[in-house]
């Protein structure tokens, strides 16, 4: 009986790794950002307005939550 136990956890944990190894990879290759080619209007010309441009991105973006999450005031 101990060694169908054994067997069982041996399997399990084996199913278990492939899974998390197959979420990894998954996660490894969805995490990587899409780069979208700038219009020729708005196109960043160094990497200072870059950054710049990515902080008011990010700052709009946590406003906007923000924003959402806002409970009205209970009465």
């Amino acid at each position: 009986m101990r060694g169908l136990g054994l067997i069982g956890l041996v399997l399990a944990l084996v199913i278990v790794g492939l899974l998390v190894k197959k979420q990894m990879t998954g996660m490894a290759s969805s995490a990587r950002p899409a780069v979208a080619a700038p219009a020729a209007g708005d196109a960043p010309v160094n990497v200072r307005d870059q950054a710049q441009q990515v902080q008011q991105q990010v700052k709009e973006a946590l406003d906007a939550a923000a924003k959402t999450r806002q409970m009205p005031d209970d009465n």
